[in-house]
């Protein structure tokens, strides 16, 4: 299983951004999705999950701003970033839970490769 993400760029503080990840492989089904993010100097940090039944979580920075939402058909997860602060300045990357479907079945986890945000006047 392969995640692409996309979407990323800079906006100004008070805009907003929406970024997309897309699942794709052959006979697998997507668990729960999270995107997380990384600030230079500092630790990666979960930003936003969501189950395959679509329960949420937000980090408190972030609640009230962002939206994390899926397509369970299209194996893909978004983040609506709204009210963008400096501080929201990072690599954001998406990841998820997967089961693949072969001879056995097997668990894995799998990340995208990163996609900068950038908020600044």
């Amino acid at each position: 299983v392969q995640l692409q993400a996309s979407g990323g760029g800079l906006v100004q503080p008070g805009g907003s951004l929406r970024l997309s990840c897309a699942a794709s492989g052959t006979g697998f089904s997507i668990g729960t999705m999270n995107w997380h993010r990384q600030a230079p100097g500092k630790q990666r940090e979960l930003v936003a999950g969501i189950t395959r039944g679509s329960s949420t979580n937000y980090a408190d920075s972030v609640k009230g701003r962002f939206r994390i939402s899926r397509d369970n058909a299209k194996n893909t997860v978004t983040l609506q970033m709204t009210s963008l602060k400096p501080e929201d300045t990072a690599v954001y990357y998406c990841e998820a839970d997967y089961m693949e479907y072969r001879e056995t079945i097997v668990a894995g986890r799998a990340w995208g490769q990163g996609t900068q945000v950038t908020v600044s006047s």
